[in-house]
């Protein structure tokens, strides 16, 4: 059963479209990631949820009950934001206790609660101190304590670890990761950034200017994109334009046989930087192949990277555990093989025409 649906939600600023017809099923205990850049409605819809802002249609249903109409504070839901949010003048365990006594909760389950959420976050022993007192990091650990000591139906995190330095936000996204695993709290998490969707959600909804891109597990966003925007926009994906000629794939001048795909037409080839194969790397089955400029290498130890000049357009390739004759290959002309298992084709429109390989 889903713990959350959303059905046709539609929200306007003014004259400005910021949701249109958003509709989602989010299970029980999942982990769903609203992903995309800034601007594009994934903080809108999750202060919709949270019920700080009211939709102009559709309908929010948490476990069967419609709750769109109801006030924030009614709403069982737990919110983790961007500033962390918590009271400065507080002590670390009145900060946690603060929702449990709006809910009048006897003393001592505040207290027992204050103590096991603490504890959860890595906080205990922490009670006493001032946020002030406190990292940046140690605050949002506070801040997820609160959310979690009410023990809420929906965890709701809106970009929790943006302001936090590169190695701290990998070390708490790990926790709120096992954390909500332990609980199994239904969250739904707002990011831009895609390596943090990547490594964290169950699924992931893409979406860019108010709409649903795609859905689905990290695997599928990632290597069997159904839109341009999704495959241009999580990770790295090279473009090159191609045209489909009864049953061959032209590029770059190139033609191959490809059956795959009835009909003729324009169209983009879509293949990510590891899969572009160099110098006669060796591939299974038929594949696009150009001849290319080697212009930069860019070894970053376990790996190199590759900005190649070719007939169709600029190829980046990506070599992991590079020997030195890769590393030295700065205006070469070489051999590219991009293997049409591994290739995603997309209409002008950016729709799918054919999705890469899930292998």
């Amino acid at each position: 059963m889903a713990d959350l649906k959303i059905q046709g939600l539609a929200k306007s600023y003014k004259d400005v479209r910021v949701l249109e017809s958003i509709d989602l099923d989010i299970a029980s205990g999942e982990f769903f990631t609203l992903l995309g850049p800034s601007g594009c409605g994934k903080t809108t819809l999750l202060r919709t949820i949270a019920g700080f802002q009211s939709q102009d249609k559709g309908e929010i249903i948490v476990k069967g009950e419609r709750i769109g109409t109801k006030p924030a504070h009614k709403r069982d839901i737990g919110m983790v934001f961007q500033d962390y949010a918590i009271f400065p003048h507080l002590t670390v365990a009145e900060n946690v206790a603060f929702g449990l006594k709006a809910r009048s909760l006897p003393k001592a389950e505040i207290e027992q609660r204050v103590i096991e959420s603490l504890k959860m976050v890595r906080l205990d022993g922490y009670q006493n101190r001032l946020p002030a007192e406190m990292s940046g990091g140690q605050q949002q650990r506070v801040g997820l304590a609160r959310a979690m000591a009410i023990r809420p139906t929906l965890l709701l995190m809106d970009e929790p670890l943006s302001n936090l330095d590169a190695k701290l936000r990998i070390e708490l996204r790990e926790d709120i990761r096992d954390i909500q695993r332990r609980l199994g709290i239904t969250t739904i998490y707002v990011t831009h950034d895609q390596e943090e969707a990547l490594a964290v959600s169950d699924r992931i909804c893409v979406m860019n200017k108010g709409h649903v891109e795609q859905i689905g597990t990290p695997f599928e966003i990632y290597r069997k994109p159904v839109r341009r925007f999704a495959a241009a926009f999580v990770g790295t994906m090279n473009f090159l334009p191609a045209r489909l000629d009864g049953g061959n794939l032209v590029v770059g001048g190139q033609s191959v046989a490809y059956p795959h795909v009835e009909g003729s037409g324009e169209i983009e080839v879509a293949i990510r930087p590891e899969n572009v194969l160099l110098a006669g790397g060796a591939g299974e089955g038929a594949a696009i192949t150009l001849k290319g400029e080697v212009r930069k290498v860019t070894f970053l130890g376990r790996e190199a990277h590759y900005t190649l000049k070719t007939e169709a357009g600029e190829i980046v390739a990506q070599v992991a555990d590079p020997a030195h004759d890769f590393v030295t290959m700065e205006g070469r002309m070489v051999d590219i093989r991009l293997p049409l298992s591994k290739v995603a084709l997309f209409r002008p429109n950016g729709d799918v025409v054919k999705a890469g390989s899930a292998r």
